[in-house]
């Protein structure tokens, strides 16, 4: 489980950088393409995106190799240690300073991970799932996926970014579950036999569209808004995942649930402390704070100029 771990905490730092890279890069998009392809056609001519692409294939090779050392319920949760590695990032990075809410977010990131292993102790499951166990993965994770979106189509930034990253998150915990089924197949069976299996294919196809929405959810709103949402959502959906169609067993008993269900809590209140944050969420009293390229040594990116709610004054009677 100590290599899952590690090779885990590898991807969430490649994961982390790839996002600061890819967001500044989406910051000249114009704001009507959230979630749109001509997003992506912009995103492409820039060399930031590119080098933030390359780095989230890096992100899905340490994550892909995890996944042959430890189950989803080890793997995934680790992956919450991204928005740590993104404090980092802004602190070394874009001269941002550190304060309580930084400190005390981090510490129960790191405390309500360590206390769920102990709790839970994560255990093998019973291997690949069936074929009704996918169809039901599938279904629900879709149906989820697509509400978020169609709920992303409206409303503040803020809101938009947060249901975009949710979408993408939920598709990248399927691509996790099918990422963990292709590894089997590749050990048991070689690279011929693992493509004459479906896996391969459904780990393109949502790794893809996975990708998509996170590029809208990044040019949405505040690179807080769509990390919280993917850190949190992810790991929780992964579980569920292992638990209903791995198999994949945590320590049973009244008191190691109830230490379980304390110490997600605890993690997911240390991820909301640690994104309302003055440092990750851009709030230094500037409309433009938001935006990292302005923070990095470039010219102020400029803020769009439609506001979210128009000012009542400026409205014909």
């Amino acid at each position: 489980m100590a290599v899952a771990i590690l090779l885990a905490a590898g991807a969430a730092f490649l994961s982390a950088l790839a996002v600061v890279f890819q967001r500044v890069a989406l910051e000249s998009a114009p704001t009507a393409n959230s979630l749109s392809p001509k997003l992506m056609t912009h995103a492409l001519r820039k060399r930031g995106w590119l080098v933030g692409f390359a780095l989230m294939l890096g992100t899905f090779g340490l994550q892909a190799t995890a996944l042959r050392f430890g189950q989803l319920n080890v793997v995934q949760p680790v992956l919450t240690t991204e928005l740590i590695f993104l404090v980092a990032i802004l602190v070394v990075g874009f001269r941002r300073s550190v304060g309580w809410r930084e400190v005390v977010g981090i510490v129960a990131i790191v405390a309500g991970l360590a206390v769920f292993f102990w709790s839970a102790s994560p255990a093998v499951g019973r291997g690949q799932p069936d074929r009704t166990a996918w169809i039901v993965v599938a279904v629900v994770t879709v149906a989820g996926a697509l509400a978020l979106v169609a709920a992303g189509r409206v409303g503040p930034r803020w809101w938009r970014a947060t249901v975009l990253g949710s979408a993408a998150a939920i598709l990248f915990a399927d691509n996790a579950a099918f990422t963990k089924t292709a590894t089997t197949l590749l050990r048991e069976g070689g690279v011929a036999g693992l493509f004459e299996n479906v896996d391969p294919y459904l780990i393109g196809l949502s790794g893809a569209v996975g990708l998509f929405f996170l590029q809208g959810a990044l040019h949405a709103g505040p690179i807080t808004a769509s990390r919280t949402a993917n850190v949190v959502v992810n790991p929780l959906v992964s579980i569920v995942i292992g638990a209903t169609a791995f198999g994949e067993r945590l320590r049973a008993g009244t008191l190691s649930v109830a230490v379980d269900v304390l110490a997600i809590a605890v993690l997911c209140i240390g991820i909301a402390v640690l994104a309302r944050s003055p440092l990750v969420a851009g709030a230094g009293g500037e409309a433009s704070d938001e935006y990292l390229g302005a923070r990095a040594g470039a010219a102020p990116v400029p803020v769009p100029a439609a506001p979210d709610d128009p000012d009542p004054a400026a409205m014909p009677s």
